[in-house]
């Protein structure tokens, strides 16, 4: 051997097995290695270090100089979970060959690379969010750029494709709320701008990917290749459909990922192929939307106890507690699958009886969904397989229960044709397998006795080898004579027959001496070495055989893999429907009328999430918009007749606290629940279909990317005025209140007249009171106020919106209950009484001079308010006789004189005292 081979060999980094980790690691350097050695996942190197940081495990070493840090396998998923929570990937090396049969190294495969988007362990995700992963792939470049989308859920093998503009994208991403993306990768390394603010405010990891993964032959021939296809027609996309591309390079992701880049492996069989989701039936709901109506999470602490999704959470499978959330970003904008929803939650009301035997049956089922994800992959353990037997068990109860429900024909249809399917094999898993299994396979004890002679043999050989021995010790005393002989075993010498030295000349010749004591011989014989091996051997037997036939039992569960997926569609629809009916049970919701015109008139509306915190003590108001009954309360209801113009824009005016932001939110969630299929909290509503409901709430800024408040205020604004429709509703809340007060008002002005003019359906929350007199001059305005009580220099809010306008927001009275120091509270009112004192001087020198005010005409705007007299805010802002004559004047034209004379008159009239025309 040459000292180079003898160095090599003595060198503890290029071991054969250091040799095969650092391979792995080359091919994935981007991913902490968990290297599968006996009974431990190591890691070593960086990675050590890395692990014993994160997960805080002890770091040694392996040789000198090799750190080393590992985790025992049985529990290696929950560090799994761990490193992927704190934002690694993580790629596992198995051992694919058993070490007894092993001549040197153990064989080992990269079985798997865990992503944040790529999860499917129980212990690794979370059952009531969809994990999915999306590819993203730009036709243009700019930011407007139309683009392809593809997003599917590993744990269940759900596939979609769409389309989405420039402006809807973003929003798309929000609502989907991936927990990774993948982007074509650019030559800096680093992901595109307009990438990066996709999933801005999202927890989502972004993933490159090269650029011919997304080219469209490449992606066509990835998708044919593994559904095992010439053409993807039959799926009903064309072959030259834009989002192949994205959808191809996803399914090489999850080859890459999932099977150590075999291709055509079949632990992948249960991801669907894609659907192309039509667009034109769902509500646009944008990112700023979502958040502002809290529809997922609150603002303030986005936690979602306290959003629309934490009040209607009461589903009692995970598939439904995914759907709803779906359900609640994705409202329909179709009207027949509207009313089929509202038809099934109004017969689950009208019959207590079907609701109750629905929600018994549903408290069995489990997360079928993913169950048969895991079964397909070949990661499912014990209690997924007896789970999956458990959860179609109830099929059967509610086909019955279904039967003769004219609303759930649908539903029926389905759970009826899968029963032929999926019967068998709930029937087979009850039958061979105990109600209650392990965790795990390494120890078996799944399968009932009776289910196989193999294994049955191996356990009766495990219970029954004390009676054999007891059997076979009276055989041979009787055979042989030897009275005094007896059976023993010893773990060094096994079984043995053990016979006195005075009676070993008795022995059979059968006997065979194995063991020579001081005052014994031990023997063994054929019969009774027979019994050892299979002795020995039946525990380790008994849990092989039970391993192949779980793998067996499971490939029978793969086979259905698409029958389960739709049953475990049919379970979430109707889950979400029992939670929309036990919601509107428990609360009294109304069923809307949806109809097919740009209408809003909701009657004794609640505030869906107010109104589950404050039950009774909720105030309801009425939303009216286009709809020949408008007004706001029932103080003068403010009906006008059918020939008055119908008014699509309510500009709401009144203090701070008394409900304005409530009442325009609860419009905006009354509508979205009304197109989920859902009652909703009222006395009645006819509410018009809408294509999608804007939202502008509440205060932010993004420093981070270099905007202000006022500057992200404008950007949403701007989406709204560019993508509203007369179908859409808007609800904007003090719109311009972060710049200065004539620039805010004029915006919030010129905002309101483009909204009026394309007849969006909008609420117009302001403290801007000089705004109401727009509609002096757009008759399809109407102002609306928040009804408030004062007595005893105290303010007393009433929460009614009423017809009409208000002239002050009562902000010093706010500002005393928040808890503002008394001195505080005092100097703001001594500074309000002399603003208000500036005021009324200006006024009288106005109406002397025949002058007038106004925003309208400041701003040189031709669509003015049209009222005389209006006041700017400020009064430094304001025209006066006074400033005018000295504009007038020529000083070089002016005696000593006659300019003290006229500095005599301004002075005067400053003070109130005349006009200086006297």
């Amino acid at each position: 051997m040459s000292k180079l081979q003898t160095k090599r060999k003595n060198d503890p980094h290029t071991t054969p097995a250091m040799r095969q980790f650092k391979a792995f690691k080359n091919d994935r350097p981007d991913c902490v290695l968990f290297f599968r050695m006996g009974d431990f996942y190591e890691t070593f190197y960086d990675d050590a270090v890395l692990v014993h940081r994160v997960l805080g495990i002890a770091l040694t070493e392996r040789t000198k100089g090799i750190p080393m840090a590992g985790v025992p396998f049985h529990s290696v998923e929950n560090y799994l979970r761990r490193m992927i929570e704190a934002g690694y990937r993580v790629a596992v090396a198995d051992q694919i060959q058993d070490p007894k049969d092993a001549k040197g190294i153990v064989d080992r495969a990269v079985t798997r690379v865990i992503t944040p988007g790529t999860l499917i362990d129980e212990t690794l995700l979370d059952d009531a969010q969809s994990n999915l992963v999306a590819a993203v792939l730009f036709h243009e470049s700019g930011d407007d750029s139309r683009a392809s989308i593809a997003v599917a859920e590993l744990s269940t093998g759900s596939f979609e494709i769409f389309d989405a503009s420039g402006g809807d994208l973003a929003g798309e991403m929000a609502r989907l709320s991936p927990n990774e993306l993948l982007y074509v990768e650019t030559s800096t390394g680093s992901a595109p701008e307009r990438v990066e603010r996709l999933v801005s405010g999202l927890n989502c990891s972004l993933t490159p990917r090269a650029s011919w993964h997304f080219r469209h032959a490449e992606a066509h021939e990835a998708l044919t290749d593994h559904f095992g296809v010439n053409s993807l027609a039959g799926f009903g996309i064309a072959d030259d459909d834009c989002a192949i591309g994205s959808a191809g390079a996803l399914i090489r992701y999850f080859v890459e990922t999932q099977t150590g880049g075999a291709a055509g492996s079949s632990s992948l069989n249960h991801l669907r192929p894609p659907r192309r989701r039509i667009s034109d039936r769902y509500m646009v709901l944008d990112a700023t939307s979502l958040q502002s109506l809290e529809i997922e999470r609150t603002m303030r602490s986005g936690q979602v106890e306290g959003s629309l999704l934490g009040v209607f959470g009461s589903c009692f499978t995970p598939m439904g507690k995914r759907e709803l959330r779906r359900w609640l970003c994705f409202p329909l904008r179709d009207i027949e699958g509207i009313r089929h929803r509202q038809r099934c939650v109004g017969a689950l009301i009208e019959d207590r009886r079907l609701t109750d035997e629905l929600v018994s049956a549903l408290r069995e089922i489990q997360d079928v969904a993913r169950i048969a994800g895991r079964i397909s992959m070949g990661r499912a353990m014990p209690r997924d397989l007896v789970g999956l037997g458990l959860s179609l068990s109830p099929m059967g109860r509610m086909i019955e229960a279904l039967d003769q429900r004219p609303a759930f024909a649908r539903e029926y249809v389905v759970l009826n044709r899968l029963r032929d399917d999926l019967s068998p094999l709930a029937e087979r898993i009850a039958r061979e397998c105990v109600e209650a299994p392990p965790a795990h396979m390494r120890e078996g004890g799944l399968l009932r006795d009776g289910v196989d002679a193999v294994l049955d043999e191996a356990r009766g050989l495990q219970r029954d080898a004390s009676e054999w021995l007891r059997s076979y010790q009276e055989k041979v005393v009787r055979e042989s004579g030897l009275a005094n002989m007896k059976v023993g075993f010893n773990r060094v010498f096994g079984y043995y027959i053990e016979v006195s030295r005075a009676n070993a000349s008795r022995v059979p010749d059968i006997f065979t001496r194995k063991q020579t004591l001081k005052n014994a011989e031990r023997y063994i014989t054929p019969e009774l070495k027979e019994f050892e091996t299979k002795v020995l051997n039946a525990e380790q037997r008994a849990i092989e055989r039970e391993q192949v036939l779980f793998v067996e039992l499971c490939r029978a569960a793969a086979d259905e893999t698409r029958s389960l997926a739709e049953f475990a569609e049919s379970i979430a629809t109707i889950d979400v429907l029992l939670c929309f009916a036990r919601r509107a049970l428990k609360r009294q919701y109304v069923c809307p009328e949806l109809v097919d015109e740009p209408v809003l008139l909701i009657r004794g509306g609640r505030h869906p999430v107010l109104d589950e915190l404050l039950r009774d003590k909720f105030v309801p108001n009425d939303c009216r918009l286009n709809c020949a009954e408008q007004g706001g309360g029932e103080e003068g209801d403010g009906s006008v007749g059918s020939d008055e113009p119908r008014k699509t824009l309510a500009l709401i005016t009144g203090p701070n606290m008394a409900g304005k932001s409530t009442y325009i939110r609860q419009s905006a969630l009354l509508t979205i629940l009304a197109h989920t299929g859902s009652f909703i909290p009222a006395e009645s509503a006819t509410i018009g279909l809408t294509d999608r409901v804007f939202a502008r709430i509440g205060a932010s800024d993004e420093l981070h990317a270099g905007r202000s408040t006022f500057m992200v205020e404008m950007t949403e604004t701007a989406n709204i005025l560019h993508y509203a429709t007369d179908r859409s509703l808007v609800i904007l809340d003090e719109i311009g209140r972060g710049t200065s007060t004539l620039d805010g008002l004029s915006l919030a002005w010129a905002i309101a007249e483009y909204l009026a003019g394309i007849r969006a359906r909008t609420f117009f929350a302001t403290h801007y009171h000089e705004l109401t007199e727009i509609t002096e001059s757009l008759s399809n305005v109407c102002n609306l106020n928040v009804a408030v009580r004062e007595w005893d220099d105290q303010v007393i809010f009433l929460y009614r919106i009423l017809p009409g306008k208000t002239d002050r927001s009562y902000g010093i009275h706010v500002a005393k209950i928040a808890g503002l120091p008394r001195h505080v509270i005092k100097r703001a009112n001594d500074v309000l009484e002399t603003l208000e004192v500036q005021t009324e001087r200006t006024i009288r020198a106005e109406h002397r001079s025949g002058g007038g005010g106004g925003v309208g005409r400041e701003s040189g705007s031709g669509r003015g308010t049209g009222a005389e007299g209006q006041l700017p805010l400020f009064t430094e802002y304001l025209p006066h006789p006074v400033v005018d004559e000295l504009k007038r004047t020529d000083l070089d034209e002016l005696s000593p004189i006659q300019a003290f004379e006229l500095l005599r008159r301004m002075k005067s009239e400053a003070e109130g005292g005349g006009s200086a025309e006297e």
